[in-house]
């Protein structure tokens, strides 16, 4: 057990720089830069962080019941093995380059290019709100994970989703090695120029979606409202709906209870690349 830190409040730049074995309670970092730059084994329970950069090449970090305000942008760069839950982030620009992430029980408000360039991560119970959530991110496993912004998982790589509900436009552009499990996703151009993207009892709308894949499957999923879908993408597609329309799939599969609209340009693509198959007449 570390020195203990109670009901403080502490301002000015790197208040506790290069503080290490701390237990820090009730206390609020204000007006200041950097209040815990370069700390070391730190647990933080019902804190507040109300300026720029608090958690900045730290190491092992606990916090708990803790707030990120607006101002604490850009709040936990290049800090490894740090746990995060039942937390408030107001804050946008959290999270960059950092290794060995849990999140668990935490709302963004503003999640706004949150959660770049970081490996090895958790979520659990997380709502983000905001754009390019995720991007270049390694080794993801996510459940029960809602996101309301655009241009997510931009070029991430090795994750896991479960029981999501995602509006998200251009989400899982330029990404590899994604499975999502039981969840709705709504957003146009959803997967483009990614690779081995994996969609699993899922529910999905979307305009021009699933277009520029190498290797799409999908596996007893709902299209809704979902059309010129499959353009250019090597597909397996189980679709227990109807497809309001399929545009020039490269090769693959493609089974659906009916598609009202199915366009195949033969001076585009090779049509015999690809079985399409309609369970119903319409």
């Amino acid at each position: 057990m570390g020195q203990e830190i109670h009901q403080q409040f502490l301002t000015g730049e790197r208040a506790l720089f290069h503080a290490k074995d701390l237990d820090i309670y009730d206390t609020i970092f204000d007006d200041g830069e950097s209040p815990l730059k370069e700390s070391n084994r730190i647990s933080l329970k019902n804190c507040m962080f109300k300026w720029k950069y608090p958690l900045w090449y730290c190491d092992h970090i606990n916090a708990v019941q803790t707030t990120w305000f607006e101002m604490a942008r850009a709040g936990v760069w290049y800090t490894d093995h740090i746990s995060v839950k039942d937390c408030v982030i107001e804050a946008p620009k959290n999270f960059r380059r950092c290794k060995d992430l849990t999140l668990e029980k935490v709302s963004f408000s503003n999640a706004a290019e949150t959660l770049w360039n970081c490996t090895d991560i958790t979520l659990r119970q997380v709502y983000a709100k905001g754009d390019y959530f995720a991007m270049n991110s390694e080794n993801i496993d996510a459940d029960e994970f809602t996101l309301v912004g655009n241009y997510s998982f931009d070029g991430v790589k090795n994750a896991s989703i479960r029981n999501a509900r995602m509006l998200s436009k251009d989400a899982f552009w330029n990404s590899e090695n994604i499975t999502v499990y039981d969840s709705f996703i709504s957003g146009e151009y959803l997967g483009w120029n990614s690779r081995n993207l994996t969609l699993i009892n899922c529910t999905v709308e979307s305009l021009q979606g699933m277009c520029y894949i190498d290797h799409l499957i999908m596996k007893n999923c709902k299209l809704i409202n979902t059309t010129l879908a499959f353009e250019y993408s090597s597909v397996e597609a189980d679709i227990t709906s109807r497809i309001d329309s399929v545009l020039n799939p490269s090769s693959g599969m493609i089974t659906a209870e009916y598609i009202d609209d199915l366009i195949i340009e033969k001076d585009k693509i090779d049509p015999a690349k690809t079985v399409i198959t309609c369970r119903a007449s319409n």
